[in-house]
């Protein structure tokens, strides 16, 4: 993978576009399945369904997953950080916070990344970033005010605050371990090798052959999580890190909160407060000075 940590250019600008709406439809098919099953059964359908739906992509493109064990472990890691534990987080969160909150609490998922780049020595973390992530833990604090004084949504607060530092810290697990495996390749392998595990997860402590039957709408939402915010999503994750780097694919946390929170707010009648719309400003705010081109542009205007 080559890393332009720096630029995104028009094409990746629109794959994050597309990403945001897939990712943000992914806590609205969340929210909906939740009416009927457990947390651990509807990430081992997501993670399950998008591997069958991109190993026959795999076969017909001609590229191989590894043959060894040892070849496995890369992919092993980088399910468990971005699939396994903040899917999980996020789903349970969402069992005491909106789909539009999540999804507000999902986009700190750069400050973490920034962060954890930083003291891991591979980015160093400059004023502007610096800057942007005290930003974002003020938008944090605003955005859950309530919760942090005490209230029921607290739990999955903290659960989706944690969600958004293991995709920081499979930020830097693609760009260490990951470098030069084909997106379509890095896709199918995460997702192989979190099924395995959410199989058994799910298995073990929700035992899904216990619970009825669920609804045709449960079905197409996850479907819906399967093949649109997982098997395509995942490429699209991937090739943006291809062409772009981990921190900057991150940043389509920003704009996923807005597609959530429309589907949330328009279908599953969930509302949103004041103090949670100044939060996010201010989380959209620490972003655009982290990635810094919008800065550089005000600056760039002034001085003319």
């Amino acid at each position: 993978m080559r890393a332009k940590d720096q630029t995104i250019d028009a094409a990746t600008w629109w794959r994050l576009i597309v990403l945001s709406i897939l990712w943000g439809g992914s806590f609205f098919f969340a929210g909906l399945a939740l009416r009927e099953l457990p947390p651990l059964v509807i990430v081992c359908a997501r993670v399950v369904l998008g591997a069958l739906m991109l190993v026959p992509v795999l076969l017909w493109s001609g590229l191989s997953l590894p043959r060894c064990l040892r070849g496995w472990a890369p992919f092993a890691m980088m399910g468990l950080l971005n699939n396994v534990l903040p899917m999980s987080l996020i789903v349970y969160g969402q069992t005491t916070i909106s789909s539009g909150l999540a999804s507000v609490l999902n986009a700190t998922t750069p400050l973490f990344t920034v962060l954890v780049l930083a003291m891991s020595g591979d980015e160093p973390l400059s004023r502007r970033r610096l800057a942007g992530v005290v930003c974002g833990a003020a938008g944090v604090a605003v955005l859950q005010a309530p919760a942090l004084l005490g209230g029921d949504a607290a739990p999955g607060v903290l659960l989706c605050l944690g969600a958004a530092l293991s995709y920081g810290l499979s930020g830097l697990w693609a760009k260490r371990r990951m470098t030069g495996v084909p997106p379509l390749v890095a896709a199918n392998g995460q997702l192989l090798a979190s099924s395995i595990v959410m199989l058994a997860f799910a298995c073990i402590v929700e035992q899904p052959w216990t619970l009825p039957m669920p609804s045709p709408a449960t079905w197409l939402a996850l479907l819906g999580l399967g093949s649109l915010s997982t098997a395509i999503g995942y490429i699209l994750f991937f090739q943006i890190i291809e062409r772009s780097g981990p921190s900057n694919v991150m940043l389509v946390t920003l704009l996923v909160p807005i597609t959530a929170i429309l589907l949330g707010r328009s279908v599953l009648g969930e509302g949103v407060t004041p103090h949670q719309i100044a939060g996010a400003a201010i989380i959209a705010t620490a972003l655009a000075i982290i990635d810094g081109r919008l800065v550089e542009r005000i600056s760039h205007i002034r001085i003319r």
